[in-house]
Formats: structure tokens, sequence, C-alpha cells
């Protein structure tokens, strides 16, 4: 069994997928004869030279064109080079790839990928280090996947790819090659909707996804023996899975949600209202919530000082466990 990357999961399933269903399409800016901007599309134009295509670099086009294979048939994954360059793809994410099924009575879906790079963490320019995640989230119709594992990344990306709707596949590039796990290359998925404990605990629920996923079980085992924390790792956060995070908060009686988004109108909040609708009465301490600051995400100098690290997400705990 192969130890990769999570960019050398996306690859995999990739490879796999496109081997599997010859209706299986991928597009997008340098995907083709690059390889890509990260490399995961390398090797594909070579191996399926008639169903790997670059774009101009026309956001908005790469969504709609994709949105129009879909309806007709195909199963496209299209690539956006960087997160910040997916916000011109709202457009028609928004009005018409999350709406076909409903525009249509059911008489067409629309089995799109729309993938790209988010988040902070490896030093870029303006618009290559946004967590956008809560513009899709707050999108009825769309699917929003969000692994932190090599593992999970080739089987939650194998899933949306055979989804009868679109999914927004968003890949923590901070982790993109930071670490590195034993995925199978037998053909397996991971089920969209279902999240994963990554570790258990009693004292302590922390709900997070993506990159936040390392540092928060690094600050639940540097408080091992003195809070026992269970850490929740979400991967997808539409559909949400609602039944771990309350059957966890109901154990616990605390909880510390950590994501790197802005905290004003992030998932933290969703998650927050959830946990108070569905279970504040067994809370004993009020919700904390571990995330970005309300302001552009800044240059890489100040990088390190916006992004929760184990030390913040720590004295949350602390905080919270100490109510």
């Amino acid at each position: 069994m192969p130890l990769l990357t999570i960019v050398q999961a996306v690859n995999l399933a990739l490879h796999e997928e496109m081997q599997r269903d010859d209706k299986v399409l991928v597009l997008g800016e340098d995907v083709g004869i690059n390889g890509g901007v990260f490399r995961a599309t390398e090797g594909l134009l070579e191996k399926f030279h008639d169903r790997v295509f670059d774009t101009p670099l026309a956001e908005t086009a790469i969504a709609g064109v994709s949105i129009g294979l879909a309806v007709n048939g195909f199963r496209p994954v299209a690539e956006i080079q960087f997160e910040g360059f997916s916000y011109s793809t709202l457009d028609q994410m928004i009005n018409h790839a999350a709406r076909i099924r409903t525009r249509s009575r059911g008489r067409y879906t629309c089995p799109m990928v729309l993938r790209f790079p988010y988040s902070g963490g490896i030093h870029a320019p303006e618009h290559h280090s946004d967590s956008p995640e809560a513009h899709y989230v707050h999108t009825p119709g769309l699917k929003v996947v969000i692994p932190s594992t090599p593992y999970d990344t080739k089987g939650l990306l194998k899933s949306a790819i055979r989804d009868p709707d679109p999914v927004v596949f968003m890949e923590p590039k901070k982790i993109y090659r930071a670490v590195k796990e034993e995925v199978p290359e037998d053909d397996y998925t991971v089920p969209i909707g279902e999240a994963k404990i990554r570790k258990e605990g009693n004292d302590v629920t922390i709900i997070t996804y993506g990159a936040m996923t390392i540092p928060a079980l690094q600050a639940a085992q540097q408080l091992e023996g003195k809070v026992s924390c269970e850490v929740i790792d979400l991967r997808t956060l539409s559909p949400m899975d609602e039944d771990t995070i309350i059957k966890s908060v109901r154990k616990t009686g605390r909880a510390v949600i950590v994501h790197e988004a802005p905290k004003t109108g992030g998932v933290g909040a969703e998650i927050s209202a959830i946990i108070n609708e569905k279970a504040i009465m067994y809370l004993e301490a009020p919700i904390s919530r571990v995330a970005g600051y309300d302001i552009i995400m800044p240059l890489y100098k100040t990088e390190n000082y916006y992004l929760p690290d184990a030390e913040r997400i720590k004295n949350n705990i602390e905080k919270v466990a100490g109510f």
C-alpha cells in the first residue's frame, strides 16, 4: 500500500475514476500539459488525452461549461487554481448548478465537482489564501467536502465524482504535502456527510475540519492527562453530520469549534447554533470558537498570527474545561 500525500491522493482518485468511467472529464487552467499548479492532475493528459482540457483564464466559463456538460450526461471535474479565483464561479454555482434539480423538477441533475486548493499557510500572495467555505455551505443544492487526510481525500473525491449533484471539493493546501498516509490502490469510497472522530475523549469536544484538524489534535495531545478531548473532523460541511456532533457534546458537555475562516458568519457559527438547538441542556460551559480574525487574510509576514495554532486552541480548551 503506497504512502501518499493529499495531492497525490487527489491524483490517484482522478486516475481511477477516469479509468472507471469514460464520462469523467477534467478541465481547468494548466490541468493538462503542466499537470496543475500543484501537480494534482499530473499524468492525466497523457493517459486520457481526449478528456483533459486546458481552459482559458475564465473561471466563470469553466464552471458554466462544466454545468452544461454535467446536465448532458458527463461528470466533469473542474479545477480552479486557487480559492480566491473561485468567487467568479459563484454566479454559475449558486444560480445554476445548485438549482438544476429543483428547476427541472428532478428531470435533470448536475453531477459535477468543483475542486480547488484553499486556506493559508503557504505564504502565498493575495487571492491565494482565503477560506470561502461559508459561501458554498450557505447555498442549498451544493455539497461541500473538505478532507484532512490522504486516505479520506481519495475516498471522498471518488464519492464526489459519483454523486448525482454538484460537489464543491476544497483541498487544504497547507497540508497538501505535509502528511503521508497509506492509501489503498483498491477501489473504495468515503461517504459524503459523515464526520470522523479522530480522537475520543470525555471532557471537551473539539469540532474542526481541513488543515485545522492537525493543530486541534496537537492541542488535545498536549492536554492529555489534564483534559480529555474528543476531536471531530467534519470532512463534509454540507450536509453536516449533526448526529456525531450532538452525541459527542451531550457526552462531554463542552465544545470548542476551530476553523481558519473569519469568525463572523463562519461555519463555526452554524455549528454553535446546532448545538444550542439540540444540546443546550447538556452544556456545562459556553461554546468557544477559535477562528481567523475578521480581516482580509494578511500577507505572509503576519500570516501565522492570523491562523489558529495549537496554542490558541489549547488556551480555549482550558478556558472551557475550567468554566
